[in-house]
């Protein structure tokens, strides 16, 4: 048995997991408060807050596993993409670990753990072929996933990911950050007849995204009902939060018809929307295709699912010192080397 200890430190979460061949432990913690203030991630003050963060997390989830760091085989850490101040604390504190310990280093692709996410659903791990949606933050984007490794782009955003675009949205409606949970919340109690916004890209036979457009939308409508009520403002954001829905079904939909595939794996943070999980659902079963959807623990950034990724990959070459990738692509992955 293979035990993994892994750190994810790509933005502005700190966590540490135990994963060997279930979960043992998890810990994070989340740097909200601190953003708050500024209205989005500060690289440096994240990189800061992770340095004290680490050593309590990882204390922490090896007392929850009831380990000790010689009891750990292989060390893993978010490599990219992320933040590279934030991403370079995880890899300093792994590889420090690891050459202490002598065990082998790995480095995780941060949206190869969050399409493997789904993986942690005890209940109804997903199995492959499939196609996945990841949907975060930073990236929106279509995968035709053979297998562990096997991965092909389909279609990704031209410029803002829709988690961008929600938390730029929200920022137009005066919520406060993080603006994404706050805007789908707000949209909760919105009209959603009252205005209608764009769908951008839905229209195309190819599977590329563009949600700046509908952000500008969003715009022009908030300073044409200016000043905004409390009503308005939920109708705008109910609108929005329609849209985007309806763009990301819709592409999923053409995706499962261009691959053939009957199953749907959605992650990333944006994969935990009420209304986009309804939407998805409805779909995949009036098409007959099964949807996977990660646990909401698991939905944003975690390090269980750097855990299982790196248990996964425990074979492969051991990174050597502190490689990090702030840009790095999800199809340039290899599938992960046997292991006995």
């Amino acid at each position: 048995m293979t035990t993994v200890l892994a750190i994810e430190s790509s933005c502005d979460e700190t966590a540490v997991a135990v994963y060997d061949g279930r979960l043992r432990a998890h810990a994070l913690h989340s740097q909200t408060a601190l953003h708050a203030a500024y209205g989005g991630v500060v690289p440096e003050l994240a990189a800061r807050d992770h340095l004290m963060r680490i050593t309590p997390l990882l204390e922490a989830a090896l007392a929850e596993a009831g380990l000790r760091p010689r009891d750990i085989d292989v060390l893993a850490y978010t490599a990219g993409p992320g933040l590279a101040g934030a991403l370079l604390v995880g890899a300093a504190t792994a590889a420090g670990i690891a050459t202490a310990l002598g065990r082998p280093l790995i480095g995780v692709h941060h949206m190869e753990a969050h399409l493997l996410a789904p993986m942690l659903d005890d209940a109804d791990p997903p199995d492959f072929p499939f196609v996945a949606l990841l949907v975060s933050g930073g990236h929106s984007m279509l995968v035709d996933v053979d297998g562990p490794g096997a991965y092909r782009l389909l279609g990704e955003s031209l410029d803002d990911a829709v988690g961008e675009a929600f938390d730029k949205t929200a920022s137009l409606l005066d919520l406060p950050y993080p603006g994404g949970p706050q805007l789908a919340a707000l949209a909760e109690g919105g009209d959603p007849s009252r205005f209608k916004l764009p769908r951008p890209m839905l229209d195309r036979p190819d599977l590329a995204f563009s949600f700046s457009g509908l952000k500008t939308a969003v715009r022009l409508l908030c300073e044409k009902q200016a000043p905004l009520d409390g009503a308005t403002r939920a109708d705008i954001a109910r609108a929005f939060e329609e849209a985007c829905v309806d763009v990301l079904v819709g592409k999923c939909g053409q995706a499962l018809d261009q691959t053939g595939r009957d199953r749907l794996v959605v992650a990333g943070g944006v994969s935990a929307n009420k209304r986009l999980r309804e939407r998805l659902a409805s779909a995949c079963a009036k098409r007959g295709a099964r949807l996977h959807l990660p646990p909401l623990a698991y939905c944003t950034d975690n390090a269980a699912m750097v855990a299982y990724t790196g248990w996964l990959r425990r074979a492969d070459p051991p990174v050597s010192g502190t490689d990090i990738h702030a840009r790095w692509s999800l199809d340039s992955l290899q599938p992960p080397a046997a292991h006995g």
